[in-house]
């Protein structure tokens, strides 16, 4: 590239004549006291303004003098301005032009410079403008530095102008260097020479000659040299404000605009074709936009300057709306507040500006032509408006005119057509500006508009760290070490005639930008090394005055800017009210002409889809536009952000995604947009529910469509297939960039690849966002392995610089050589790039991925440049073209806290396609574990899934900050399998002792880890098991024979007879889901309970009947059924999820105890698995359930059941109705029997054949058991006799076969001398319907035994067993073991005083009793009246309230054990209802074989553990958990070689007085030796230990602290708090009260608290401080190290804020509370009151300290008022005691106040108070009990006032409410805004989230 050498000029050397007539030509006929210019002829030529005269010089360097600025008119305000500067100049003064912004002071300038022919050196300030800019620079030539002038000393000495544009943006300390050089004309070189002042050097030339000053490196400053600086005033606009000893060395001139007449003369000539009316109302509306009253309502200037713009375009188009013109130079609606709009509507009403009818705008362009002739670069546009066509001339590119063909990548809608003929106009005056949000086309159009006129683009994206010579100049080093400079692509692209596009001018600094503003105004600009670009004519005109050539221009660099070259600039509208991001003010308003680019209307979108993407689903596209045009509407800040992730770029991705994938969800493609998977939780539900207002919603089977796809990858004849996806696989060249990766396949990881595989295939690029330690490198590795691609590693970190992403600079042999980084290498070769933690880097940096990604082009700091297309090389040379497979996948952590990143997401998520990486569901995991961990135990694995799996929940909840990740779990595992003999416990810590020093976590994470059984904190030492009792020894109590068939009597037949069942229905019901919040028990203690959960029971309700399936013991199946309302619950005893059906309809409720109705249920088996019989015992009623799909059927048994119950008059209810039973043992085989109490038939009902065998008997049935299939125990009633039943086991219908009754004798085994034990005939209470096994049976009678047999238990006995029955015939033995006293079954009627109506007569209907043959038990629920609490508790312990005692009776170990049921936390108010159901307040079923379950009357679940053999291998397993310390201490043994050879060993010399001996091979006994017998050595015969050991206490002994120690730390602890409530006052007693309420939201407010201090934090991070003498290397200023410059450094530290930038004000947050009567009436219901007092209280605590950032305040409504002040903004309480008072007073206030409502009055007057107030954000929060319909107030008057000011955030929490009252009202507002805390707990944790998702989303 060879070398260009340029300069800049102005400025004429011809005869001076034709600039006088020039001047002269305007001057009208001078009135009095009007300045005028003439020129003098003669010797010299001077100049004239008014009364004063310069004389002119010839210049030197003619070319640089400025040319063509002095227009044929001057205002007489500009001449008053050059007499004025003429004066200053006279008299040697140096001057400062001041004024607002615009070209105006520039041009006065530079026509003051032509007028007198003065040479200018100009220098545009900007931030980066260093201190070598204004003096010297060194350069390398030939392998040496030298010093090269810059502009101030090249003006000093050769008596230029030196004009400095922009004091105001270069930093404080660099202009104080041309201090001296101002006042005394002086000044120190770097090079050792020294500027002297004329009138100096002039006298000591006298003395000396010229030669010695030379020697003496003295250089005389001209007598010509000037400065003329130009500035805005600040503090008006934002800036530096001048440094004093600066300012009082300039003169000053207030530069205004044009004074109204001047301006409208100008004006007038411009636009011939307008009325004068029109434009003179167009220049009041502006100047009324500059006055000072606007100002003072915050509305920018108005850019005077532009209007001759508007003017020129209106005068093509003079039918134009003038309002419209003006949205172009002052665009109101994009950066100004409401207030600031209406203020500019009154102003445009007043000079009637408003559009109306007549007036039109551009609707198309209709066609384009290039002009032929003499006028290249033009060409003819012909734009239709209204009905008229207008043809104009506007510059064109250097390329040809695209004929109107349609684009295959631009799809024109009618606002586009619009849009790009209103460009057009603009693109005739000025160059432009696109606003629009992010995604919605701005590229676009700006690609299209440049092929309509043939433009070739220059695309430059911006970042915040771009310095001056970023957009200007870099230096280089030419191959011999010479340091050059090259232009930047702006520049190249000014000399082409290109069509710049300048993206993201948002993000650039606005003093940066500064550089540029003469290239936009005058098309002129001097670069850093001298060259000068100029306007075309002037360019021309130079030529013609010096008669040169353009290569002789050229050696003296200068050279001309291209006449069609062009700006477009891109930006993303400011943020209205935002002190950070208002990047457009005042300044920049002037330089462009603004279009704001509209996101499309719901057609044009949907034609622009359609036409993009012609196969995509219409109906999902109809549905996806009506969802993100209704979220882009609202004026909600959540709504509009999540609008911003459905940009149109966005929403064509997803249609691109649904075309190739049409069956895939919408629902899904949008959250996995809008990345909802880490939303706040506020736009989290706002999304929902937007989701569901337009009708996309996940259906529950395409979820179950997911789960159960078979996600495998498998790689075929090189192809890849996952799920069901496939790709061929890459063959790279470069085989060892493939990564390789441990990797375990699991469900949802394929699934996340199946998803990346599909965007991959349509040409995305991927960005995965995720928490820490989820996976997201292991997934990328992986899916690179399987395809076979090669990577390119990239891990950006907080220094991070747009230049290392790209390029890293270093010096070898004086040349500065670039190497590429991975990117550049990912580009070139065409492998993937992936970018790690790319939340981490700046998002200034990571914003060049931009362009990379959308336009394929990007320039690197070396020159070269990326393209995406090989067509745009063009032989190009420095170009590299994007290889086709290049990929970039980027890896992010979620936005937000805890990770405080740069949200990547929110800045750049648009361009790539996102896939929410998420911890693996718990099945994935679990498989993944098991991989991790063959060896550990699946239960411990179970455990650690789940516990994870809800601290993650708590995360997303924000109750805990820290995400715990797969990560965690992973590393635990892997500690478990290499070492399996640790505690889970112990392992556990390795992950939480992070946590172990805050307190409020660590109990959250405590209760969490024990929930699920994983004991963190236990000691071996906890185990609480039952106490034992002995059980008395067995007795042989008779025999029970049956009577020998010889006696007929004894023998009776029972026929039987068979019918078909009559079935109804079905109906379906509606099985309801909840969740079980299981808990494990065994986590700090060892007790015979193993979990614990509750059912979701109605206050009033009560369980009646509780069973378990009998089948497999993997999936025992809970159902418990209730029965006031009726209900049935089942769940899976090991899930998490349970489910309920409702009977009401069919069991209604009843009145009194007329029919109290009793429900049991009877679990059916396979092939009728998950169906179940409902039996109410009342009326009989048989209902058979379907529980997979709510099917309901009701079986009629016999003709007579159709009837319904006849209800009893109420007077005879005394009388108890005798109800019909059920006998379930065997309802797993699908056969149940029911009997009648006193009644005589038996119904056996086969389900499966559909028919009951009525069995007919001769005796009335007081209860039957089924001892076994085919032999059943019947008792009679009244006399309590046992009756043996034979039949078949299985009854085929046609041999109606006769049952057999036996009758049963008890005869009492003879007591010797002829004395029997006579006792009454009991009725057992449960009889086991299978044997004992043999080893049972004879450990529990004693003796080895075989032998058919059955155990039961009745009131009398803890247990008997009959040996022989019911197989054998002959006598069975009975051995039984006594109660010393039997069951207080009936209590006697004297004690009815003491039970009240507790003990009803007549039996309970359940017995509680179950007989475990497998581990040899019977177990019953006792009432505590029967249990002998003295013997199991001691004398001074109160026993425990509880619902009832396990009594279990081992006949093992022959003991008795009580064990407590806890109480159940609800019981049911019908007490006697209750007692008819049991005696204890509990029921129990057995689990499985050895297990129980007992569910208490409120519906508390626990499950029991009693076997002995189970107990024992449980507790192994619990303590393996907690890690086996065996108390011995741990050895440290270092094996060394010593070289010794081992001589042979022998015992050693043993020492008589044992002395430690260590080493030295000659003793026995000793520690580390050689050889003898000792411990730890090598070579010894044996070990042996002498004794000498370390002391060892226990290890219970180490932990325990003394006692007194303990006791004096708690003294302190007391004393200086006894000492803290002195101070202020206050007593122990209100500190308690306040402990209530403080105690209560600790948690809650800790956590704010942290996240507040994260974000101070974040707020004071360092920036990198530029231009610094020490610190590290700057790579942007290697080069200049090369030359030997000093400040080339950078370093860290605080960055001052932007010059100018307001202050940052805190945020505004208003509580307002609900203190009326009604909080304090319905306090005692819900506690509302308090929990609003707490929530006060947590807002007081949390922002204590804080109260610079947050600035809150407290206010109350009530019946009394709506404004009742509680806290005010300026008086914060400051400790307890005051903020107990401000709790007090709300208490107070509710209990005396007037009833009424002002929730509406209150928010609306808190809103619009807080907005009066200056403050960064306003938040009120609304807390009311939603009781507003009760005083007649509509929701949607409340949504109204909610979301009354856009700027204020307003949230309503509503409390408890009466029936649906607040979830009506919810669905009303707006989403995200309300909140329901039905528990009054959730109102502190709504409060945090609120505060989290958007205070701090944005702080």
């Amino acid at each position: 590239m060879q070398r260009q050498l340029l300069c800049l000029g102005g400025g004429a050397g011809a005869p001076a004549a034709r600039r006088v007539r020039l001047l002269l030509r305007q001057l009208l006929a001078p009135r009095p006291g009007r300045p005028e210019l003439r020129a003098l002829h003669g010797s010299g030529d001077a100049v004239t303004i008014g009364d004063v005269s310069f004389k002119l010089k010839t210049p030197k360097n003619p070319e640089l003098v400025p040319q063509n600025y002095m227009t044929d008119s001057l205002a007489q305000s500009v001449i008053q301005h050059l007499r004025w500067i003429m004066q200053k100049d006279l008299l040697g003064q140096d001057v400062f032009l001041i004024g607002p912004p615009g070209p105006l002071r520039r041009s006065i300038a530079m026509q003051y410079l032509e007028l007198t022919k003065r040479e200018v050196e100009y220098i545009a300030l900007s931030r980066d403008t260093t201190e070598t800019d204004l003096k010297q620079r060194r350069e390398i030539r030939d392998g040496s530095a030298f010093y090269l002038d810059q502009c101030a000393v090249r003006a000093a000495t050769e008596g230029r102008i030196l004009v400095l544009e922009g004091l105001e943006k270069a930093e404080r300390n660099v202009l104080p260097v041309l201090n001296n050089l101002l006042e005394n004309r002086e000044m120190q070189l770097e090079d050792g020479r020294f500027l002297m002042s004329a009138e100096r050097y002039d006298k000591l030339l006298q003395e000396h000659t010229k030669s010695e000053l030379d020697a003496w490196k003295i250089v005389r400053v001209s007598e010509d040299f000037r400065v003329i600086a130009l500035g805005l005033p600040v503090p008006k606009y934002s800036g530096n404000p001048l440094d004093p000893p600066l300012r009082s060395r300039f003169q000053a001139r207030d530069v205004y605009h044009l004074p109204f007449k001047d301006h409208l003369q100008l004006l007038y000539s411009i636009g011939s074709n307008i009325s004068a009316e029109r434009i003179s109302q167009l220049l009041s509306f502006a100047t009324t936009l500059c006055s000072q009253e606007s100002s003072t309502l915050g509305l920018p200037d108005f850019p005077l300057d532009s209007l001759s713009a508007a003017v020129q375009i209106l005068d093509s188009f003079p039918m134009m709306s003038v309002q419209h013109i003006i949205e172009r130079l002052y665009p109101y609606n994009v950066f100004l507040g409401k207030e600031g709009r209406t203020a500019v509507k009154d102003a445009l009403k007043r000079f009637e500006l408003q559009d109306s009818k007549s007036h039109l705008r551009p609707r198309r362009i209709t066609k384009v032509e290039s002009v032929t002739g003499n006028k290249p670069f033009k060409a003819d546009v012909t734009v239709q408006i209204g009905e008229k066509e207008v043809t104009f001339q506007v510059p064109a590119g250097t390329g040809m005119l695209k004929q109107h063909s349609q684009s295959e990548a631009f799809v024109r809608t009618s606002s586009h057509d619009q849009l790009l003929a209103e460009m057009m106009q603009s693109h005739m005056v000025k160059d432009m500006c696109l606003i629009g949000g992010k995604g919605c086309g701005k590229t676009v159009i700006a690609n299209e508009f440049a092929d309509i006129l043939g433009y070739s683009i220059e695309p430059i994206m911006l970042y915040q760290d771009m310095t001056a010579r970023d957009l200007l100049q870099q230096r280089y080093t030419l191959p011999n070490g010479d340091t050059a400079w090259r232009p930047s692509p702006l520049v190249t692209a000014a000399l082409e005639g290109k069509l710049v596009i300048l993206d993201g001018i948002h993000r650039i600094n606005p003093g940066t930008l500064a550089v540029l503003q003469r290239l936009i105004h005058d098309r002129e600009l001097t670069l850093y090394d001298g060259t000068r670009l100029l306007r075309e004519d002037r360019y021309q005109n130079l030529k013609e005055e010096l008669q040169i050539t353009d290569e002789k221009l050229q050696e003296r660099s200068i050279f001309p800017i291209h006449p069609s070259f062009r700006i477009v600039v891109l930006a993303e509208p400011p943020v209205i009210g935002s002190s950070t991001k208002q990047w457009l003010g005042p300044e920049f308003l002037t330089l462009f002409l603004f279009h704001n680019v509209r996101s499309l209307s719901k057609n044009e979108e949907i034609q622009v889809i359609k036409e993009m993407i012609p196969n995509v689903p219409s109906a999902a596209v109809e549905q996806l536009l009506s969802l993100t045009h209704k979220l882009r509407e609202t004026n909600d800040a959540t709504a509009q952000s999540l609008a911003s992730s459905l940009s149109t770029r966005q929403l064509l991705r997803i249609c691109r995604r649904l075309s190739q994938h049409p069956d895939e969800s919408l629902y899904y493609a949008v959250n996995k947009a809008c990345l909802s998977r880490f939303l706040p939780n506020l736009a989290r539900s706002a999304l929902h529910k937007n989701l569901q207002d337009s009708g996309i919603e996940s259906s529950p089977d395409s979820t179950k469509k997911l789960e159960e796809k078979d996600y495998t990858c498998e790689i075929n004849d090189g192809i890849l297939k996952i799920g069901s996806v496939t790709m061929p696989v890459y063959n790279p060249s470069e085989k060892m960039k493939v990564p390789d990766v441990l990797f375990y396949e699991n469900a949802q990881h394929m699934l996340v690849m199946e998803d990346m595989l599909k965007d991959f295939l349509l040409g995305e690029h991927l960005l995965l966002v995720g928490n820490q330690g989820v996976g997201k490198n292991k997934i990328v590795d992986r899916f690179l392995h399987l395809l076979n691609r090669p990577r390119e590693y990239l891990q950006l970190h907080r220094d991070t610089t747009v230049q290392s992403l790209t390029l890293q600079p270093s010096v070898k042999d004086g040349l500065i050589i670039y190497e590429d980084s991975p990117l550049v290498k990912a580009v070139k070769f065409g492998h993937i790039l992936v970018i790690d933690e790319a939340d981490k880097a700046p998002t200034n940096v990571t914003c060049i991925l931009k362009t990379l990604v959308e336009s394929g082009e990007m320039v690197l700091s070396d020159g070269r440049r990326i393209v995406a297309n090989r067509a745009h090389v063009e032989g190009r040379e420095n170009v590299i073209v994007i290889h086709p497979d290049f990929r970039m996948i980027v890896l992010a952590n979620r936005p937000g806290f805890p990770f405080l990143g740069n949200d990547f997401f929110g800045t750049l998520g648009d361009i790539f396609s996102c896939h929410a990486v998420d911890n693996p569901k718990p099945q994935s995991e679990l498989a993944m574990l098991r991989q991790y961990g063959p060896d550990v135990p699946e239960p411990i694995l179970q455990k650690l899934v789940a516990a994870f799996g809800e601290l993650r929940s708590l995360a997303d909840q924000g109750i805990i900050n820290y995400p715990y990740s797969t990560r965690e779990v992973v590393n635990i595992v892997k500690h478990l399998q290499k070492f399996p003999n640790e505690g889970l416990a112990n392992v556990v810590r390795n992950v939480f002792d992070f946590d172990s020093y805050n307190n409020e976590m660590r109990e959250i994470l405590m209760s969490t880890l024990h929930k699920y059984g994983i004991p963190i904190g236990a000691k071996p030492t906890n185990v609480l098991l039952a106490k034992e009792l002995p059980l008395p020894d067995h007795k042989f109590i008779g025999y029970w024979k049956i009577d020998q068939p010889g006696n007929a009597q004894q023998k009776l037949l029972c026929p039987t007879e068979t019918q078909k069942i009559d079935v109804k229905g079905p109906i379906y019901l509606n099985i309801q889901g909840f969740p079980l919040e299981r808990h494990e028990s065994r986590s700090l203690n060892f007790t015979e309970e193993l979990a614990f959960w509750r059912l979701p029971l109605g206050e009033v309700n009560f369980v009646c009947d509780v069973t378990v399936t009998k089948e497999d013991e993997a999936e025992n199946v809970l159902y418990v059924t209730t029965c006031n309302p009726v209900a049935l619950y089942f769940m899976n005893v090991s899930s998490k999820n349970g489910s309920f059906v409702d009977f009401y309809d069919l069991f209604p409720r009843t009145v009194g105890n007329v029919w109290q109705p009793f429900v049991t249920v009877a679990p059916l088996g396979n092939p009728l698995k998950g169906q179940v019989l409902v039996h109410e015992e009342q009326s009989n009623v048989v209902l058979l359930l379907d529980t997979n799909n709510g099917a309901l059927r009701r079986l009629l048994l016999s003709p007579d059941d159709q009837e319904s119950p006849k209800r009893t008059s109420w007077w005879s209810s005394k009388e108890e109705t005798s109800s019909y039973k059920m006998c379930r043992e065997f309802s797993h085989k699908n056969w149940l029997v029911f009997y009648k109490e006193e009644g005589n038939r038996l119904i056996v009902l086969d389900v499966l054949e559909g028919q009951t065998h009525t069995i007919s008997l001769p005796i009335n049935l007081k209860s039957v058991f089924l001892v076994a299939e085919d032999r059943w125990l019947l008792v009679e009633n009244g006399t309590n006799k046992k009756f043996l039943l034979t039949k078949r086991a299985h009854m085929e219908a046609e041999d109606s076969e006769v049952c057999q009754l036996y009758a049963l004798n008890e005869e009492p085994a003879d007591m010797g001398f002829g004395l029997t034990t006579a006792s009454e005939l009991s009725v057992p209470h449960a009889v086991s319907s299978d044997q004992l096994s043999s080893e049972n049976l004879s450990a529990a009678v004693g003796q080895k035994i075989s032998s058919p047999n059955r155990i039961f238990s009745d009131e009398h006995n803890y247990a008997t067993v009959v040996i022989g029955f019911p197989d054998l015939l002959s006598p069975s033995e009975v051995y039984s073991w006594k109660r010393n006293s039997s069951l207080s079954r009936n209590a006697s009627p004297s004690d009815s005083f003491y039970y009240g109506a507790r003990r009803k007569r007549g039996a309970a209907k359940q017995t509680n009793c179950v007989t475990l043959l497998a581990s040899n038990q019977i177990v019953r629920i006792l009432a505590p009246g029967d249990v002998p609490l003295k013997d199991i508790y001691p004398k001074d312990v109160t026993p425990p309230q509880a619902a009832g005692y396990l009594e279990v009776t081992d006949l093992n170990s022959k003991k008795i054990k009580y064990i407590a049921i806890p109480s159940s936390g609800s019981l049911s108010p019908y007490t006697s209802w209750l007692s008819k159901i049991s005696d204890a307040d509990a029921l129990l079923a057995p689990l499985g074989k050895v297990g129980l379950v007992s569910v208490d009357m409120g519906g508390g679940v626990r499950l029991w553990e009693t076997g002995l053999d189970s107990l024992q291998r449980s507790l192994q397993d619990w303590r393996n958990m907690i890690g086996q310390e065996d108390g011995r201490p741990v050895q440290i043994t270092i094996q060394r070689d010593s070289g010794l050879d081992v001589s042979s060993p022998k015992h050693g010399k043993v020492d008589p007085k044992n002395m430690p001996h260590v080493g030295g091979n000659t003793w026995a006994g000793g520690t580390g030796g050689r050889d003898t017998a000792g411990l730890g050595g090598k070579g010894g015969p044996y070990r042996l230990d002498a004794g000498h050991k370390v002391y060892q206490i226990s290890q219970a002994e180490k932990d325990a602290v003394p006692e007194e120690v303990k006791r004096a730390a708690r003294e302190m602890g007391e004393k200086a708090f006894k000492q803290r409530l002195k101070e202020i006052q206050m007593s122990e007693y209100d500190a308690s009260t306040y402990e209530r309420f403080s105690g209560a939201v600790r948690r809650q407010v800790q956590s704010l608290r942290i996240i507040l201090d994260n974000l101070q934090a974040k707020g004071k991070e360092r920036q990198w401080l530029r231009h610094q003498a020490v610190g590290e290397l700057d790579d942007a200023k290697i080069i200049d190290g090369l030359t030997g410059e000093k400040a080339i450094y950078k370093r860290r530290g605080e960055h001052e804020p932007q010059p100018g930038s307001p202050q940052q004000k805190p945020k505004r947050l208003r509580l307002v509370v609900d203190v009326s009567g009604s909080m304090y009436r319905f306090n005692g219901v819900d506690g509302r009151l308090e929990r609003s007092m707490e929530a006060v209280c947590m807002v007081m605590e949390a922002f204590e300290n804080y109260e610079h950032k947050f600035k809150y305040d407290i206010v109350g409504h009530s019946g009394d008022g709506f404004n009742i002040a509680l806290v005010g903004s300026d008086k914060v309480p400051k400790n307890n005691k005051q903020r107990l008072e401000i709790l007090k007073v709300m208490h107070a206030h509710a209990q005396f106040c007037m009833s009424g409502d002002h929730t509406l009055e209150g928010t609306e007057h808190a809103i619009r108070e807080i907005a009066k107030e200056e403050a960064d954000e306003y938040f009120v929060i609304v807390l009311s009990d939603a009781n507003l319909e009760r005083y007649g107030i509509k929701p949607s008057r409340f949504a109204e006032v909610l979301t009354t000011n856009s700027q204020v955030n307003a949230f309503a929490i509503f409390i408890g409410s009466l029936g649906d009252q607040a979830d009506r009202l919810q669905r009303t507002l707006p989403a995200g805004r309300s909140f329901i805390a039905m528990d009054t707990k959730e109102i502190p944790q709504i409060l945090q989230q609120i505060f989290t998702s958007t205070m701090l989303s944005s702080a």
